[in-house]
């Protein structure tokens, strides 16, 4: 079995149940898998007048630690690059945001969301 392709299907599955978390605590999902330069952003929401960009996080096993521990200080400079980006090609430089993660853990078919909101 291929284990990037194994990845890409559970982090996509965790995205799915991360953006209908997110839609149900009342967010309104905006951008899915926004690319600028050599990043990208899982999620670009709104949370009233706030933008929130999300990292998303899905692991099978606390093996390697919490899921939260893999943003590294350099994945989050890399994630406020990215968010600079979407800023100035939509022209909102002047916009509130913050940064958020949120953990998806998926054991057989038992999934749990753990949501950090401006967890940086």
């Amino acid at each position: 079995m291929n284990r990037g392709r194994t990845n890409q299907s559970r982090g996509r599955a965790g995205e799915l149940l991360a953006a209908e978390y997110l839609l149900h605590k009342g967010l309104t999902i905006l951008v899915r898998n926004y690319r600028y330069d050599q990043g990208e952003i899982d999620l670009i929401c709104e949370d009233g007048e706030e933008l929130v960009f999300v990292e998303v996080k899905t692991r099978t096993s606390k093996v390697f630690g919490d899921p939260e521990e893999a943003v590294t200080e350099s994945k989050q400079e890399q994630l406020r690059k990215v968010a600079e980006g979407y800023c100035q090609e939509f022209c909102l430089d002047d916009k509130f945001y913050r940064f958020d993660i949120v953990t998806v853990m998926i054991e057989g078919e038992k999934s749990t969301v753990h949501h950090l909101p401006d967890a940086f």
